[in-house]
């Protein structure tokens, strides 16, 4: 294939690293870490290894890091095993988050709760007014995620949660997006939980982690022969978790390069596409370097990713997850964001490889499409 990738926000190609460390346990390492053995001595030591990388990458013990299949199960892993150990009240999310958070949420309903959409201003970020007025009601849990996965906005998460947990409130923060783009430190977010994926940063998919503080009470989700500590039971996916590590380790190793790297990259591209008259989603905020979300008016954004990927270059309408969905972007709606403007969103996420040849080779291919893109539409209009 000779398309250049600019969805790195959906997932990312494994780096060369992380796939020599997981291939010997693919191969000749191939033991169940659970058997006591010397196959699984050998499987058991890796996953050590790989906990004390995720763990080093986010400031944490690696205690403190369950690992589970992704970002997806950590997080229903925190929203039903944390209310199962409060009495039903309220839990607030925010009205961007993923639906791996809104969900699982929302269905706590069917055990008593009050689920509670925390509002976004126009540029995605966090209202704070509407943060106070959720926690002014007996709240149990909080979930703000770090970084919009369209938007790419930060959210003031460690203010949040100072907020909140003086409330006594359990917090959590979906950080998959925001690990190897930005710094990240469990202890100074002042969170009680905090969601991580491996394929987002170059690792495998199939790999994830919820890292928790010691104080919090989770119920598991998967029982069985008690692995992670009894947390979430299940043969251990070693050549995964191996990856995850290496990946983790990669990842906090090239953080300053990669970011200002991005950044620049980023800041032509929203120069070109402001040159094509093109709306970007908050721009106004802090946001992750390698994410631009736009719209071109009167193109459907669904149209021209099609378009785009005829031409050598492949993005995103919105969240790889929904893409599916014909409404428009909820993260865009929660923003205030008119309907219309919303079905034309593209997104376009760096990546590592990404190189200033490609960022204006897609300027210009984006261009032309729009050209005929809207000369089509005044021909059948």
């Amino acid at each position: 294939m000779n398309a250049v990738y600019l969805d790195h926000n959906a997932t990312t190609p494994v780096a060369d690293v992380v796939l020599e460390a997981m291939l010997p346990y693919l191969r000749q390492h191939y033991g169940n870490a659970a058997s006591r053995q010397t196959f699984g001595t050998l499987a058991l030591r890796a996953i050590d290894q790989a906990r004390e990388q995720v763990a080093q990458a986010v400031g944490v013990r690696p205690v403190q890091v369950i690992f589970t299949s992704g970002g997806t199960e950590a997080n229903n892993l925190f929203v039903a095993g944390a209310a199962a150990c409060l009495r039903p009240s309220q839990i607030g999310v925010s009205a961007i988050e993923h639906p791996c958070i809104a969900k699982p949420a929302a269905a706590l309903a069917r055990q008593g709760w009050t689920c509670r959409r925390i509002a976004v201003d126009r540029d995605g970020c966090l209202d704070r007014e509407d943060l106070e007025a959720a926690l002014s009601h007996q709240t149990g849990i909080v979930s703000v995620m770090l970084a919009n996965n369209e938007t790419g906005t930060l959210q003031p998460v460690a203010r949040a949660a100072e907020r909140a947990r003086s409330q006594g409130t359990v917090t959590h923060t979906d950080a998959v997006q925001a690990l190897g783009k930005v710094p990240l430190d469990f202890g100074k977010l002042g969170v009680d939980a905090m969601t991580l994926s491996a394929h987002k940063i170059y690792g495998p998919k199939g790999a994830g982690a919820l890292i928790v503080d010691k104080r919090l009470q989770l119920r598991p989700m998967l029982l069985g022969g008690g692995h992670e500590r009894g947390m979430r039971s299940g043969t251990l996916n070693v050549p995964a978790i191996v990856g995850f590590g290496a990946a983790c380790e990669l990842a906090v190793a090239r953080l300053a390069d990669m970011s200002r790297r991005m950044r620049a990259l980023r800041d032509r591209l929203e120069a070109g596409l402001q040159e094509l008259g093109a709306v970007i989603f908050g721009a106004r905020a802090e946001r992750l370097p390698n994410t631009t979300y736009f719209a071109l008016h009167g193109i459907e954004g669904e149209t021209l990713v099609v378009e785009m990927d005829r031409a050598g270059y492949a993005v995103a309408s919105g969240a790889a997850c929904s893409s599916a969905s014909p409404e428009p972007s909820a993260t865009l709606v929660a923003m205030g964001v008119d309907a219309e403007l919303a079905r034309g969103a593209v997104r376009v996420s760096l990546g590592d490889s990404t190189t200033a040849a490609e960022v204006e080779g897609f300027l210009g291919s984006l261009q032309r499409t729009a050209q005929r893109l809207r000369g089509l539409a005044a021909v059948t209009a």
